[in-house]
């Protein structure tokens, strides 16, 4: 994903509007600002993976199995559930079976369709992880307060109603 680093000054926004009158300086310099720091964030949580061996996308495959009753699922339900295609869940899941994190059990009557479960060692991987994982989200969100974090919850659902704007 590229991540826009050098995000553009209120005068370098003006030369747009001039060029596109229907502007909106202030939506615009929101927007970007939003977008670096959901981009920031992901990458902070993708360096802070990486040092545990894990990549983001098999963390929430594993995140995903451990919701299931048995830590057990189907490609195509993670998929649905992780909002992926099935080509990539599937690569998600050889990953995570060559790390012996998850296994697939194949369907007796048709071996072209299985199950992913999370193993002992993924549950492991996870028990030894999620402890600090969880301290380091608390402590990411105590930095707003507790005003300011309740009213980032509101301001978030306007900003997910606002995204249909895009449909």
């Amino acid at each position: 994903m590229l991540q826009l680093r050098d995000l553009p000054n209120e005068e370098i926004l003006k030369k747009f509007e001039q060029r596109y009158p229907d502007a909106d300086i202030a939506s615009i310099i929101i927007f970007l600002r939003l977008l670096r720091v959901t981009s920031d964030l992901s990458s902070a949580l993708d360096q802070y993976l990486n040092r545990h061996g894990l990549l983001q996308g098999r963390w929430w495959v594993m995140i995903l199995l451990m919701r299931e009753d048995n830590f057990t699922s189907t490609p195509s339900l993670l998929a649905e559930k992780a909002g992926v295609s099935r080509a990539t869940m599937t690569r998600l899941i050889d990953g995570l079976e060559r790390d012996a994190l998850v296994s697939r059990q194949f369907d007796s009557e048709d071996r072209r369709s299985f199950s992913v479960t999370l193993t002992r060692a993924g549950q492991k991987k996870l028990d030894a992880l999620i402890p600090d994982y969880y301290r380091r989200v608390k402590a990411s969100m105590q930095a707003l307060g507790k005003e300011r974090f309740a009213e980032l919850d509101d301001l978030l659902d306007g900003v997910q109603e606002g995204i249909k704007a895009f449909d």
